[in-house]
């Protein structure tokens, strides 16, 4: 196998130049992700998200993402978790969304703001059971001493609510990310990338091309 320093790919699957936006970015930036529905790609609404600590240090990790419209990019989690926290202090964040098989990536930064509750309400409804149950059992991001403990954590909450309906834990529901900036990336050959950054401004957009 070749060193990881030698590994190359060159991309030749498409292109991207300012006519082919479409309406606003995030009108691209929503067909890009029902292309990658649609060409069957494992977890095609996995995006990576990034947010700063309470010392300056940026955190990442990868979320699934369940909207995106011209209102912006919508995830859930545990409001409770170091993500969580790190959105309550620093209401910002980037998400990072790249499908290999297609080549292309978009970047998404701006102000992030609680889901409201309705909106909570009805996607945890939707969730299974199983699901339903973990987000009651689950403290996210604290230690606990085994997989025993959290299993018996889960076999509690799953007595407590019986063949019961599962309401929403108050501390678990979502986030809406209203994009300041959107850059949409379409890998080229010989690492020339296409490059469109899109920055919010007096009601619209500034389309920018840069440099690979």
């Amino acid at each position: 196998m070749d060193p990881i320093e030698h590994l190359r790919q060159d991309y030749r699957s498409g292109t991207l130049d300012t006519e082919d936006l479409a309406g606003t970015p995030l009108h691209t930036a929503r067909r890009w992700l029902d292309e990658a529905v649609a060409a069957g790609l494992p977890e095609p609404t996995a995006v990576t998200l990034a947010t700063v600590d309470e010392d300056g240090l940026p955190d990442a990790r990868v979320v699934l993402l369940r909207g995106l419209d011209d209102d912006g990019l919508v995830w859930f989690t545990n409001r409770s978790s170091a993500k969580g926290a790190q959105l309550a202090a620093t209401p910002t964040a980037a998400v990072v969304a790249y499908w290999p098989a297609l080549e292309r990536q978009i970047r998404f930064r701006g102000p992030v703001e609680l889901l409201e509750d309705a909106a909570c309400d009805a996607y945890f409804a939707a969730r299974p059971r199983g699901s339903q149950l973990g987000a009651w059992a689950s403290q996210q991001s604290r230690p606990v001493p085994d997989r025993a403990a959290l299993e018996a954590r889960v076999e509690e909450v799953a007595v407590r609510f019986g063949d019961g309906s599962v309401p929403r834990p108050p501390y678990w529901g979502g986030y809406r990310m209203t994009p300041r900036q959107v850059e949409l990336w379409q890998g080229r050959p010989s690492r020339l990338h296409d490059r469109l950054r899109c920055t919010r401004q007096d009601g619209g957009w500034v389309i920018q091309r840069l440099q690979p």
